[in-house]
């Protein structure tokens, strides 16, 4: 396929910084496309680092607020915005990140002419399942869509359910990945038996669950410790709920950390603890663990096997008693933890962020021809 410079318009309507999965996930995605200009709307406060992974980065003024009654008047303010700024600017697309969401319906009401490709990231369809606005959102964003991309055929499934299967042709399935020369494995896994030193990393919300986590080592046979890396609506309660079980000692908390910091942290674990009982966009914390060799300790959902393949060990979702069985039995085999530390760092290399931005970029090139 011939190549060509081409301008994107794309963004997320939250502050222009490292503080989330899809933010980030963009910041490394269109640093691997230079043969496109990025042109990204954001808010402020915008972290300066972030600023440099793209061509132009544009601040939006429109006040924001949340779904109520002037969830509509905010809506037709932002696509006022947001109108100016394509006729000013003509990009040859717009990725519009998430499928319904405020930044992602002005886009769809003045695309014009101008291809659109909708990328999916999971807090929106969740949203769409259970209100009716934001389902609406979804549907006028998918039909104004030449393409909707999802990290995973278990989102794709959800969107072309809650779209009444209309648009099934626009869905194309592209994995995320990471910027895997940046991530380092330790030397040795470890190689004793016993307790396990585990982490558990994420936003800290109830479809995350890290509640079962915390429940889980109060069952355990082994003296476990948990190091819980987030911020979230329901850190407050799973610290009390850690002290209630006895586990002031064995429960850690810390504040989200940076990626890099993060990252720095991983080797020094011997184990990842994924706890998400409902949908999950893909996980790529996942892959994050596993590219810097750790074993992964995951609830068994939909299609989750599809992303981490054998590097893994799976329990019942949601369920501490399960997940207290399998880490002792994780902690009693040796051989196992090390098998699945190997299986990690080869299932991660499936995962390196270029190859997302080369089909990305790949399928805009299509959608505009």
């Amino acid at each position: 396929m011939t190549m060509k410079s081409l301008t994107i318009l794309t963004g997320i309507n939250r502050a222009s910084e490292p503080s989330s999965g899809s933010l980030i996930l963009a910041n490394d995605l269109y640093r691997t496309m230079p043969d496109a200009q990025t042109i990204y709307l954001g808010r402020r406060p915008v972290d300066q680092e972030w600023k440099a992974a793209f061509g132009q980065l544009i601040p939006i003024s429109t006040a924001k607020r949340p779904l109520g009654p002037g969830f509509d008047t905010y809506v037709d303010e932002l696509t006022r915005e947001v109108g100016a700024l394509i006729e000013q600017i003509r990009p040859d697309a717009i990725h519009a990140q998430n499928v319904g969401f405020a930044l992602s319906l002005a886009f769809s009401r003045t695309a014009g002419t101008i291809p659109m490709i909708s990328i999916a990231h999971g807090p929106e369809v969740m949203a769409a399942e259970r209100n009716a606005t934001e389902h609406a959102a979804m549907l006028e964003v998918a039909a104004a869509s030449a393409a909707i991309v999802t990290p995973t055929s278990v989102l794709a499934d959800h969107i072309d359910r809650l779209t009444g299967r209309r648009f099934t042709d626009r869905i194309t399935v592209i994995p995320w990945g990471i910027r895997l020369a940046d991530a380092q494995a330790r030397d040795q896994p470890s190689t004793g038996t016993g307790a396990l030193s585990l982490v558990h990393a994420g936003r800290l919300d109830d479809n995350k669950s890290t509640i079962t986590a915390i429940e889980a080592l109060a069952l355990t046979d082994q003296p476990h410790t948990l190091t819980v890396i987030g911020n979230g609506p329901l850190r407050r309660h799973l610290e009390q709920r850690a002290v209630e079980l006895g586990l002031r000692d064995r429960v850690h908390f810390e504040r989200y950390l940076p990626r890099a910091e993060l990252w720095s942290r991983l080797p020094s674990f011997d184990a990842f603890v994924f706890t998400t009982k409902g949908l999950e966009a893909f996980g790529l914390v996942l892959i994050e663990a596993q590219a810097h060799g750790l074993p992964v300790v995951y609830s068994a959902l939909p299609r989750m096997k599809e992303i981490l393949g054998t590097a893994g060990t799976a329990y019942t979702p949601g369920d501490p008693y399960s997940l207290a069985a399998t880490l002792d039995e994780m902690g009693r085999d040796v051989h196992l933890r090390k098998s699945l530390a190997k299986a990690s760092l080869m299932n991660a290399r499936r995962y390196e962020i270029t190859t997302t931005g080369r089909e990305l970029y790949e399928l805009t090139l299509r959608v505009i021809s």
